[in-house]
C-alpha cells in the first residue's frame, strides 16, 4: 500500500479538480473548493511549502474518499505530467 507524502497545494488542487471540485472563492492564502454533491474543502496555499500528510488525511476525510482513491488520482496526475514533460506517446 502506498504512503501519503507531503505535496504542494497546486498538486492537491489539481487532484481535487479531477475529482469534480471547483473553486468557489479564495481569500488570502486559502482556497475554498466545492463539489456538485455539496462536499466542501479549504486548501491552504503557501508558496514554497508543502501540505503535510496529517492535513492531507484530514482533507481526505472531509471529502469522504479513501486514502487509496486519493493516491490513485495523484498517481494518474503524475503519470500524465511525466508523459507531457518527456513527450511519451
Amino acid at each position: 500500500m502506498a504512503e501519503l507524502r507531503p505535496i504542494s497545494a497546486k498538486k492537491l488542487i489539481k487532484v481535487l479538480s479531477r475529482m469534480g471540485f471547483q473553486t468557489v472563492r479564495q481569500k488570502g492564502s486559502h482556497m475554498r473548493l466545492e463539489h456538485l454533491e455539496g462536499r466542501r474543502v479549504t486548501v491552504p496555499i503557501h508558496p514554497n511549502e508543502e501540505i503535510d500528510r496529517s492535513l492531507i488525511r484530514m482533507i481526505i476525510k472531509e471529502i469522504k474518499i479513501t486514502k487509496e482513491e486519493f493516491i490513485k488520482q495523484l498517481e494518474e496526475i503524475w503519470t500524465n505530467c511525466s508523459i507531457q514533460v518527456f513527450g511519451f506517446p
